[in-house]
């Protein structure tokens, strides 16, 4: 599985996502430009010493990410009405998240490459999840639909 950060902005959440992916074995991929240096400090601290057992992949622009992962791409987006529980799971599935706090952009939920749009529910009149979070309610349906495969 494939969890993407487009232009990630918060040390703190892409080091939070390190820790989900080294957990669930998922791949991590950040589309540049990062709103920060991987060396952060915050970074760091909030992934703690999982850096290691994490794949952690940094693509220069969308497409060259999309290059190199062929499976299907699902934005996750609060403008979807799809649910992500109502889909059916693959394990090269890909997962697109986009920055803090403004989400994907239009030119990317309208790329040619956006298998679907997605969303997870909430509450009305709220404005969206943290990043991580949205991440991991993500990932880990995705990882359940597959049978949790590496889990223990």
């Amino acid at each position: 599985m494939h969890l993407v950060f487009f232009e990630p902005r918060i040390p703190g959440n892409t080091g939070s996502a390190i820790r989900l992916v080294a957990g669930t074995g998922a791949t991590l991929h950040l589309v540049e430009p990062l709103g920060f240096d991987l060396s952060e400090a915050k970074l760091r601290r909030a992934g703690l010493d999982y850096h290691d057992l994490a794949h952690v992949v940094v693509h220069p622009d969308l497409d060259a990410l999309l290059a190199q992962l062929p499976g299907r791409v699902l934005a996750f987006t609060t403008q979807a009405t799809r649910w992500y529980t109502d889909v059916t799971y693959r394990d090269d599935d890909v997962l697109l998240f986009g920055p803090e706090p403004t989400g994907l952009p239009e030119h990317v939920l309208t790329h040619p490459r956006i298998t679907e749009q997605v969303r997870i529910p909430m509450v009305p009149g709220r404005r969206s999840m943290n990043l991580t979070n949205a991440a991991a309610v993500a990932c880990y349906e995705a990882w359940r639909q597959q049978g949790f495969p590496g889990g223990a």
